[in-house]
């Protein structure tokens, strides 16, 4: 009988469309969150590849940010998690939202 087994993939893809295991992640002592970056982590948490609990104690985010990351990309692709873009493509999806 299986019961609670941790099954995940080995490989999710990735923003770019390329394969992303563990060993691609951004390391653990990221400080500069780029786009790339953080499309990565995205996807694999959206691949099973880590949990979100994983990826706030791994990258020692918090759950809003992760979140955040998470609509953004699910709004507006990689561009939505540029910052300096955030307001802009927040104002295009709520105009969306309207019509």
């Amino acid at each position: 009988m299986i019961e609670n087994q941790d099954i995940r993939p080995a490989q999710v893809i990735g923003p770019l469309g390329e394969p992303l295991t563990i060993k691609d992640l951004p390391s653990p002592k990221t400080k500069r969150w780029v786009v790339r970056r953080k499309a990565e982590v995205v996807a694999a948490v959206n691949g099973g590849l880590l949990t979100i609990d994983e990826v706030l104690e791994r990258y020692g985010l918090t759950l809003e940010e992760f979140a955040s990351w998470q609509r953004a990309v699910d709004r507006s692709g990689m561009q939505g998690l540029r910052v300096t873009r955030i307001q802009h493509y927040r104002d295009l999806y709520e105009r969306q939202l309207k019509y």
